[in-house]
């Protein structure tokens, strides 16, 4: 096992527990009290509503296919919420954890600290990090229902609607699952959005490839 898959692999984790933490504080500013008894208002992965769901599928999509995908949000007492306004918010909050910890991460390459032409296992890693925060991301950010971006539309929906449409969270997630993994021009599109924006990030592509591939052992 190399240092660099290690590295992936705990930093990852690391973020999976940032982006359900997210979920939960804005949740708990915006009048869901209840997370703090639930124990979601920490970095403890075995905390989670979910944990199979939060961490568990992430890391086994990780592993199979070098492709980071978000986790199961913490439940939420949404009827606890001041407004829809907090309710969006809520959903985003995890996207936006995602987003942050790119920029993050991405910065020794936009501030110039690394050396671009020359081969470095752990730059190499970081860079596969970033793209993995960006794929979470954007992917979450899709208006399918199970995923952040529905949620966050979701939000100002007629309770009634929005409950309908939820029954079929786990097919559609499914669905797009099968979709991403099979339809070559689905899967492009994704990956040369997030591609677009790790190169925005001054993230280069031969490096990310680099990272994945010292990731990809199995």
């Amino acid at each position: 096992m190399t240092v660099t898959f290690v590295f992936i692999f705990a930093a990852w984790i690391f973020s999976l527990c940032i982006h359900e933490f997210s979920h939960a504080i804005v949740a708990y500013k915006g009048g869901d009290y209840t997370v703090v008894d639930k124990g979601y208002l920490s970095l403890n992965p075995l905390k989670f509503a979910d944990p199979l769901l939060s961490i568990g599928l992430p890391l086994i999509f990780l592993l199979l296919g070098g492709i980071g995908l978000p986790g199961g949000c913490v439940y939420i007492e949404r009827h606890l919420l001041r407004s829809k306004a907090w309710d969006c918010l809520v959903s985003l909050a995890g996207p936006a954890s995602n987003l942050i910890l790119a920029v993050l991460l991405a910065s020794p390459f936009y501030l110039g600290f690394v050396d671009t032409t020359t081969a470095n296992p752990m730059w190499d890693a970081l860079a596969f990090l970033v793209v993995l925060q960006i794929l979470a991301m954007v992917f979450n950010l899709l208006p399918v229902p199970g995923l952040d971006g529905f949620g966050a539309i979701s939000a100002w929906m007629e309770p009634g609607l929005r409950a309908r449409i939820y029954r079929y969270s786990n097919m559609a997630f499914i669905a797009l699952i099968i979709i991403i993994w099979n339809v070559q021009i689905a899967r492009d599109l994704l990956f040369i959005t997030v591609y677009i924006i790790a190169w925005f990030l001054q993230v280069p592509s031969e490096m990310i490839n680099r990272g994945r591939d010292a990731f990809m052992i199995f």
